[in-house]
């Protein structure tokens, strides 16, 4: 029973991490905003718009990185499907792959 206790808590793992994605955000958000947005779920440690090159204006996505697996669930299920500044936003669990992206 341990054997298959042991994957499917590796599995769980790795399907939730400290960074969500956040999608249909409007084009007039701040990094500022995003992060007191998602504030009342936990320790934001960074909340980040993605920015377009061209116009230096946010893209209406970005990612928001909590201290734990759990405070990003907490928003997660708490922000998805909400309704922000007249605009229904999407929040999922971010796909990174980049290796060694923590601080050795």
């Amino acid at each position: 029973m341990d054997r298959l206790a042991s994957p499917t808590r590796l599995f769980l793992k790795r399907s939730y991490s400290t960074q969500l994605f956040v999608s249909r955000l409007s084009c007039y958000s701040t990094n500022k905003e995003l992060k007191e947005l998602f504030a009342p779920f936990g320790e934001v440690k960074e909340a980040r718009l993605v920015i377009d090159g061209r116009t230096q204006r946010p893209k209406g996505f970005g990612f928001v990185t909590y201290e734990s697996e759990i405070e990003a669930q907490r928003a997660l299920k708490a922000m998805d499907g909400r309704i922000v500044r007249g605009r229904l936003v999407f929040v999922e669990v971010a796909k990174t792959t980049a290796p060694g992206k923590s601080g050795s």
